[in-house]
């Protein structure tokens, strides 16, 4: 067993395949390291489409309590890659993207408009994740500091994986502006697990590889819960892969996509420089909304 580069945070990367001179995927050099997390996360093809996929179940966690599971998720992920070239830091790319995860009954996998919060005894209106977009900056084989990107894998036989986990905080959109001193700073980590094979990452005569993934999420309530300042956390475990095309994504799940969720069909075009949206600046959006319509928000 052995580790390639160094653990750090997701970062997505790689080359063009067409349009310009490129490297093929590779663990020995920064320019092939940054081919091959190009593979994993899209393709080296400019502007191509992938889409990854999961499932899992959400919980909630109170000290003194049983966990209790709350809702399933799946969502999608859709993302292209573009280029940027730097004549300083080698030619680059950056990642567009957008995502949904859609919260479903805990028994049925329907998906939920409404749920009755077991903490409160309240039904409340369920608000569905749809962040639009959800970017990543230009990575180059030289980062910032001058040293050779990195690519956090590790290897044993023809298998490669990589754990990452990514801690959060950082001011709560939907927060005042003192809370470094009365608190409500926003606090979750996201952890992953990336797998996938060797031989199918640095085949040369692919412009895309195949990985699976894993997910966990600690985080607090989700707004749209309505559960205040009532102690506890929720975390999310949900698995999922890389599956390409939007036809491979579950059937029933594209039904939800192109009734509820159409512009989720494609990624946004490679020029998009919007800022990033989360689901909590989403949620924030969706209240202003309603609230100048004059509907009661959720």
């Amino acid at each position: 067993m052995k580790l390639i580069g160094r653990i750090c945070a997701p970062v997505l990367a790689g080359l063009l395949l067409a349009g310009m001179a490129h490297a093929s995927a590779s663990l020995d050099t920064a320019e092939g390291r940054l081919a091959a997390y190009r593979k994993m996360q899209c393709s080296l093809i400019d502007g191509k489409e992938s889409f990854f996929w999961w499932t899992g179940t959400a919980y909630g966690h109170v000290a003194g309590q049983p966990d209790i599971r709350l809702f399933r998720v799946e969502g999608i992920n859709v993302r292209r890659c573009a280029s940027v070239p730097n004549a300083e830091r080698g030619d680059g790319f950056r990642l567009i993207s957008r995502e949904i995860l859609v919260y479903q009954d805990i028994e049925t996998g329907e998906m939920l408009h409404t749920w009755e919060n077991p903490y409160t005894g309240e039904t409340v209106e369920v608000l569905h994740v749809a962040n639009d977009p959800v970017n990543q900056p230009a990575q180059h084989p030289l980062t910032r500091n001058g040293s050779e990107y990195p690519l956090p894998l590790v290897t044993q036989g023809n298998d490669w994986w990589w754990s990452a986990a990514v801690p959060l905080f950082y001011p709560n959109p939907l927060g005042g502006d003192y809370q470094k001193y009365v608190g409500g700073t926003y606090h979750a980590t996201e952890m992953f697990n990336f797998k996938g094979k060797l031989d199918d990452l640095l085949d040369a005569g692919s412009d895309s590889a195949t990985l699976f993934v894993g997910w966990v999420r600690l985080a607090q309530w989700l707004p749209w819960m309505e559960m205040g300042s009532r102690t506890g956390k929720m975390y999310f475990h949900a698995g999922g892969k890389k599956v390409g095309d939007y036809e491979n994504v579950p059937a029933d799940f594209r039904a939800v996509i192109e009734e509820h969720f159409p512009l989720y069909r494609h990624a946004p075009p490679m020029d998009d420089n919007r800022p990033n949206e989360t689901s909590w600046t989403y949620f924030k959006k969706v209240m202003e909304a309603r609230e100048d319509q004059g509907v009661n928000a959720p």
